[in-house]
C-alpha cells in the first residue's frame, strides 16, 4: 500500500510531465510504425508478385532485427545524433519486418481462384490488388502492424538514454534516485498500459477485418 501511495504521489506531482512524456512515447512508436508501414506494405506486394526476390529480402530484414537495440541506437546516434528521430529511425526498422512478412503471407494467402475469377473478368493488375487482394489481406496486414506496434512501444523506453525522452526518462530517473522503486514503476506502469491498449484496439480492428473478410469469401463463393 505504501509503494501504491508513493507512485499515486508522484503522479499528483507531476502529472503534466508524465501525461506529455506518455505522448511523446506513443508519438515515437507510432511514427516509426507508420513510415515502416509506407515502406512495408508495398515491398510485401512486390515480394508477393516476385517470390525468387523474397529470401534475399527477408534475409536482410532478419539480420536488422537480431541487432541488440541499444547497438542499434548507437549506431544510429553516430549518424544522426541525439534526440527522438534516432529513435523513429530504430522503431521504423525494428517495424519492418513484421509488418513485410504480415503483408507477403496475407498477399500469398489469397485464394487463387478469386483472383482467377477477378483475371477472367478483365480486371487489370491494379484493380485486381485494390479490389481483391488488399481487402482479403488487410486483416493479417493488420496483425503485422499490430505486433510491430507493440514491439515499438517497449523499445522506445530506451530512448531516454540518448535524450529522446519518453517514457523511459521517467524510469531513469527513478534508477538514479536512492529509493526510486515508485518513480521507476510511475514509469513503467504507463508504458505497459499503453502496449496492452495498443493491443486490444489493433486486436478489435484486426478482429472486425477477420469478419468483413469472412463475408466477403461467403459472398465470392455463393
Amino acid at each position: 500500500m505504501e509503494l501504491i501511495k508513493e507512485i499515486w504521489h508522484y503522479y499528483e506531482h507531476n502529472g503534466s510531465y508524465v501525461l506529455s512524456e506518455i505522448f511523446r512515447h506513443f508519438l515515437m512508436s507510432a511514427y516509426g510504425v507508420l513510415f515502416a508501414a509506407i515502406i512495408a506494405i508495398p515491398l510485401g506486394i512486390f515480394l508477393a508478385r516476385y517470390s525468387r526476390l523474397s529470401p534475399v529480402v527477408f534475409s536482410i530484414v532478419n539480420i536488422i532485427q537480431t541487432i541488440p537495440a541499444l547497438a542499434m541506437l548507437a549506431v544510429l546516434m553516430l549518424v544522426m545524433g541525439l534526440g527522438p528521430n534516432t529513435v523513429v529511425m530504430a522503431l521504423f526498422l525494428y517495424s519492418i519486418l513484421p509488418i513485410l512478412r504480415n503483408t507477403y503471407t496475407g498477399i500469398l494467402s489469397v485464394d487463387k481462384a478469386l483472383t482467377e475469377s477477378g483475371n477472367g473478368m478483365g480486371m487489370t493488375k491494379f484493380q485486381l490488388l485494390r479490389m481483391v487482394e488488399l481487402p482479403l489481406a488487410l486483416s493479417v496486414i493488420i496483425a503485422g502492424l499490430r505486433t510491430a506496434l507493440v514491439i515499438g512501444i517497449s523499445i522506445a523506453t530506451i530512448g531516454a538514454f540518448i535524450g529522446a525522452g519518453g517514457l523511459g526518462d521517467i524510469i531513469i530517473r527513478g534508477t538514479n534516485a536512492a529509493d526510486g522503486t515508485a518513480i521507476i514503476l510511475a514509469g513503467a506502469i504507463p508504458t505497459a498500459l499503453i502496449a496492452v491498449f495498443a493491443d486490444l484496439f489493433m486486436g478489435w480492428i484486426e478482429k472486425q477485418l477477420n469478419h468483413e473478410t469472412k463475408i466477403k469469401r461467403r459472398n465470392r463463393t455463393a
